[in-house]
């Protein structure tokens, strides 16, 4: 007997900056239908983060698919393009502008990680637990002390705190699958 069974949604586009918005806002009525608003903040700001390095990064083209799945607890959103170069992890100056998208992906999420899609480009993915034990969220508090940041409905943990993860949040990991 399958007690939870898989939700599944996927969608095709071309990462530019109006497209990831659209995609953006998919995302968020996807898992509202499916009754996960608490991970609503989180899945938009991860795949908005993997799309824009689609949009900044891939060769030849930007075309891609995001996945979202919902299997056993656990949203996998995942980004495919048809770039072979697998992502890294950039140590951002404090004051730079940009650099930082993995290393958010990695504060917010679970998990995550990258991996060649054979001869067609990679899939860059990350995990949200969908319990609700699960989900504790970063304090309002921790949220106030950081520069540039407003509190929103549910926030989140962002990559500038110290040990690069939120009070209740499971360690990020990264794997990369050669």
């Amino acid at each position: 007997m399958i007690s939870q069974p898989s939700r599944h949604c996927t969608v095709e586009l071309q990462a530019l900056p109006s497209r990831i918005g659209q995609v953006r806002r998919i995302v968020s009525a996807q898992l509202r239908y499916w009754h996960l608003d608490p991970l609503i903040d989180r899945a938009a700001l991860g795949v908005t983060e993997l799309l824009t390095n689609v949009h900044r990064h891939a060769q030849p083209d930007k075309t891609c698919t995001v996945e979202i799945e919902l299997l056993l607890g656990r949203l996998t959103v995942s980004v495919h393009d048809h770039d072979p170069r697998l992502p890294e992890v950039q140590d951002a100056d404090p004051f730079a502008t940009c650099g930082r998208g993995l290393a958010l992906v990695a504060a917010v999420s679970e998990s995550w990680g990258a991996r060649p899609q054979g001869d067609t480009g990679k899939v860059v993915w990350f995990t949200l637990p969908a319990s609700a034990p699960a989900m504790s969220l970063c304090p309002p508090h921790v949220l106030a002390q950081l520069p540039g940041r407003t509190r929103s409905a549910e926030p989140f943990a962002p990559a500038e705190l110290a040990d690069g993860r939120g009070p209740g949040h499971a360690p990020a990991r990264s794997a990369a699958v050669r």
